[in-house]
């Protein structure tokens, strides 16, 4: 199934996405719902974010061929990571699909993409195995962990170069039934494909940071853990580009992008 958050009019709803229609769901995929007898055609929607998580994940450096570009465009070394390492984003930072990006006037032109898979939460869990990890997840989104790469050296905690606001475009929608470690990502720059990845290359499996993650903490009903990119993050977006993250099974996230003056 494929859910989405959307607004019509003033009040926003969870649907039911069947091909170009949505079917209007009372109550939610994170408690419990069923279907009215609401429909309508998916372009007189707008589409939110498809959950407004509590507490906001991402993996670090999970894939090879990223750690590889990102050492050789330095002149050094890569250096891989030894286990899964978790990190944060800001909820302020999220935005909808077809919603810009927005560049910060004084950012640098090293302003790049990265697409990812986003595993949606769909019930509290603490103290999962690698075993039975996949359990608490209601599906699968797709996420832009937009960076400023300049910032990125010299802000401690990422706070500028990963979470300004609009920098985490999120959707379209949340797909169920899928396997996290076999999902084809592709990206696409003003209609060109410019990058792509098998989800089978993660160096630590969706299953081991949501086991990690709740050695520690408790996992909320949409809460996101966004798993990393893979390939070259170029070309740099810029002003009047289109950036879409595309996975067949979820749809495509289509962010036109926008510089402040």
């Amino acid at each position: 199934m494929k859910f989405g958050r959307f607004q019509h009019q003033s009040r926003s709803f969870f649907g039911l996405v069947e091909g170009e229609q949505v079917i209007e769901l009372d109550g939610s995929p994170f408690t419990s719902y069923k279907p009215t007898s609401n429909a309508y055609l998916l372009s007189s929607l707008k589409t939110l974010i498809p959950c407004e998580p509590r507490n906001f994940y991402c993996a670090g450096l999970n894939y090879a061929a990223h750690i590889e570009w990102g050492a050789k465009r330095k002149g050094v070394a890569p250096k891989y990571p030894e286990k899964a390492d978790v990190g944060y984003r800001s909820f302020n930072a999220l935005c909808a699909t077809d919603e810009a990006i927005v560049i910060p006037a004084d950012a640098s032109d090293m302003v790049q993409f990265e697409g990812e898979l986003v595993a949606v939460v769909g019930k509290a869990a603490k103290n999962l195995t690698e075993e039975n990890a996949l359990s608490c997840i209601l599906g699968y989104t797709l996420g832009n962990d937009v960076s400023e790469r300049n910032w990125q050296k010299s802000d401690r905690t990422l706070w500028r170069a990963k979470n300004c606001d609009t920098w985490k475009p999120m959707g379209p929608f949340i797909t169920t039934g899928l396997d996290p470690m076999n999902l084809d990502v592709e990206i696409h720059m003003n209609g060109k494909r410019v990058a792509g990845y098998n989800t089978s290359k993660m160096l630590f499996s969706a299953q081991r940071y949501i086991a990690e993650i709740t050695r520690y903490m408790t996992l909320h009903p949409g809460d996101v853990i966004w798993l990393g990119t893979d390939d070259a993050t170029e070309p740099n977006l810029q002003h009047g580009d289109v950036c879409e993250i595309i996975q067949k099974d979820i749809g495509t996230l289509h962010s036109p992008v926008v510089r402040e003056k």
